[in-house]
């Protein structure tokens, strides 16, 4: 049995790992986790030690099989939860992330299979990110973001990569949802913001703004 703080640094790690293909190093496991690198460090040695990360001192930190296969798991039980309490509680996106990472740590397969199954085997949590399937299956997104595209371009919005409480709140004040249809109706090039057109009315939006929002070109 692994405690939760274990099970947060295999989470981080292969958060970390998704979006960045070298080893993770200790200051990015301390800046996602928000604690000391001396901390971070104890940490890994103990996965270590149990076969979960492999480590090198000075060249980061990776999963191993095991390793990762938990964390998928932990991160499969994280969305799912996001998704109940969203769906079926009325949590708003933005109230649900710390509540998830309470019931993540529930382990019971049972239970999150049936889980899974109310839910009708949602593929992505509230925030667009994909669901592992009970095999662990997981597909990242291609990385288009909003920022990338051109003048007269279209797309739907299909995830955020910062899910901040302050960025959610933002995007709910601009009415801006995943599965928003977008066109993109002009461009800076000086600070590349844009005016982009949805639900029938078009607004400006910063590039801090785009470059945050995941997108399927249609």
């Amino acid at each position: 049995m692994l405690s939760q703080a274990e099970e947060n640094y295999l989470k981080a790690i292969f958060s970390i790992e998704s979006t960045n293909s070298k080893k993770v190093s200790t200051t990015l496991i301390a800046e996602n986790l928000k604690t000391k690198a001396s901390s971070v460090t104890d940490m890994i040695k103990k996965l270590a030690d149990k076969n979960l990360v492999n480590y090198e001192k000075y060249k980061g930190v990776s999963l191993t099989v095991e390793g990762k296969k938990i964390a998928i798991k932990i991160v499969r039980r994280h969305r799912l939860w996001e998704v109940f309490l969203v769906d079926k509680l009325n949590y708003n996106w933005d109230e649900v992330h710390d509540l998830a990472e309470q019931l993540e740590h529930i382990k019971s397969k049972s239970l999150i299979n049936r889980l899974d199954d109310f839910l009708e085997f949602p593929t992505h949590d509230p925030h667009g990110d994909p669901i592992p399937d009970k095999k662990g299956n997981i597909t990242h997104h291609k990385n288009i973001m909003l920022s990338s595209l051109e003048i007269d371009e279209n797309c739907t919005i299909i995830g955020v990569k910062d899910s901040s409480v302050a960025f959610l709140q933002f995007l709910d004040s601009l009415n801006i949802n995943i599965g928003n249809k977008v066109s993109v109706i002009s461009k800076e090039t000086f600070d590349n913001s844009m005016v982009i057109k949805y639900n029938n009315s078009q607004i400006s939006i910063s590039n801090q703004t785009s470059k945050n929002l995941f997108v399927k070109k249609l």
